[in-house]
């Protein structure tokens, strides 16, 4: 008995599938760079209209006036951890984690825990540099999603981290060091166990200040290698 459906429709069938699951993952993805464009771009607006009608005293409270959609923002981006693993989003998961992971501890366990350290003025510069990074990245990724390339912002965006990331690491590095006074006097997350352990949480963040610079080094290594990799192929695609 002859098969009921050919195989040129077989075929078909699964280019189709294959077309709508891409489909579905771009406009998935779109909409995920196009949030986390939004949220960064009214914490940046936000900051800089403050900046300008209230002046040096707007940076005491930025974390009281931006704080909130700012944790929002780096906790979703959390799911790009997701996006490495289940192949829906091109990147490498280590570098990607070590990044989050330095903003999700200065941000939550150092910031947020400790009132006093947020009305610094390292915690506005911690802030702008961290939406510079991202409103460019998330830029340049929603509208690669949809095929749009613009030879200028692919330069821009794989550029503008060479000299923003280490100070990004350096305004963290300077969050933690005037956060231990405050951990040491209140002993936030520092606990006795049982047998006689302790974990005095100012010497866990002691460690976490020299493996941060550790971090840094490999992560800038795998940044400046994908950032010759795509300047390599944009060249490369405008000829074509």
């Amino acid at each position: 008995m002859p098969p009921l459906v050919c195989h040129s429709c077989n075929y078909k069938l699964e280019v189709f599938s294959c077309i709508y699951c891409r489909y579905r993952k771009n406009a998935y993805l779109f909409i995920y760079y196009l949030i986390q464009f939004c949220g960064h771009s009214w914490i940046f607006t936000n900051m800089t209209v403050r900046f300008f009608s209230f002046g040096k005293d707007s940076m005491v409270d930025t974390f009281y006036a931006i704080g909130l959609v700012m944790q929002f923002c780096q906790s979703i981006s959390l799911l790009e951890l997701l996006h490495i693993y289940v192949g829906i989003e091109s990147n490498h998961l280590l570098p990607r984690f070590l990044q989050l992971t330095e903003r999700i501890i200065v941000l939550f366990l150092v910031i947020t825990s400790q009132e006093e350290v947020q009305e610094k003025y390292v915690v506005c510069v911690l802030f702008i540099f961290w939406n510079l990074l991202d409103m460019v990245r998330y830029t340049y990724s929603m509208l690669s999603v949809i095929g749009i390339s613009y030879a200028v912002l692919t330069w821009f965006s794989q550029t503008l981290w060479m000299p923003v990331y280490p100070l990004c690491v350096l305004a963290e590095a300077f969050t933690i060091y005037q956060s231990l006074p405050y951990f040491e006097s209140f002993g936030t997350y520092s606990t006795t166990m049982p047998f006689d352990l302790s974990i005095y949480f100012p010497y866990v963040l002691k460690i976490y200040l020299m493996m941060l610079f550790v971090g840094m080094y490999f992560t800038y290594s795998h940044l400046y290698s994908e950032r010759r990799d795509i300047l390599r192929v944009s060249p490369n695609k405008k000829k074509m």
